[in-house]
C-alpha cells in the first residue's frame, strides 16, 4: 500500500468519529496497538528532542525499505506516533521523503493538539524523514 492510500484510509477512519474525544480515543486504542520496541533500542539516542513526552524511534533498513519501531512513555503520544508508523514503515526512503504529511491537518489532528505535542509531531516527522534521507544517501 501506498503513503497516500494509507493516508486517504486514516482520513476515512477519523472521519467517522463525531468529536474529538473519540478521536482521542481511537488515537489510544492505535497507542496500545503499537508493537513493542526492543529494550535495546530504548536508548537516549533514540529519544526524539522536542517532545514533551519521552519517544524512542528506532529504525533498520531491510530490502530498500525502512522498518520502524517505537515507543512513548504517554499513551496520547504512543497513539501519534503509532499513526505515523502507520503512513511511513515499510517504505522505501525515497517514498517517506517525497510524502507530504497534509492528512495530519485533513484529520485536524495538529489544531486539537497542545502547542507541545504540536511541536513533538513536528520532531517526530522531521526524524522519520531524516532517518529516510540517512539511508537514501547510502543507496546513491
Amino acid at each position: 500500500m501506498t503513503i497516500k492510500e494509507i493516508q486517504e484510509e486514516i482520513i476515512d477512519e477519523f472521519s467517522m468519529f463525531d468529536d474529538w474525544m473519540q478521536r482521542y480515543e481511537y488515537l489510544i486504542d492505535l497507542g496500545k496497538s503499537l508493537p513493542i520496541i526492543e529494550a535495546g533500542n530504548k536508548l537516549d539516542e533514540n529519544l526524539i528532542t522536542g517532545c514533551q513526552s519521552k519517544v524512542w524511534l528506532h529504525s533498520v533498513f531491510e530490502n530498500d525499505k525502512v522498518v520502524f519501531t517505537a515507543d512513548s512513555d504517554a499513551i496520547l503520544t504512543k497513539g501519534i506516533v503509532a499513526l505515523l508508523l502507520r503512513v511511513f514503515t515499510d517504505q522505501t526512503p525515497k517514498e517517506i521523503l517525497a510524502a507530504d504529511t497534509e492528512f495530519i491537518n485533513e484529520i485536524g489532528l495538529k489544531e486539537h493538539l497542545s502547542p507541545t505535542r504540536a511541536n513533538g509531531l513536528v520532531s517526530m516527522i522531521k526524524q522519520i524523514k531524516l532517518y529516510a534521507l540517512v539511508y537514501q544517501s547510502k543507496l546513491a
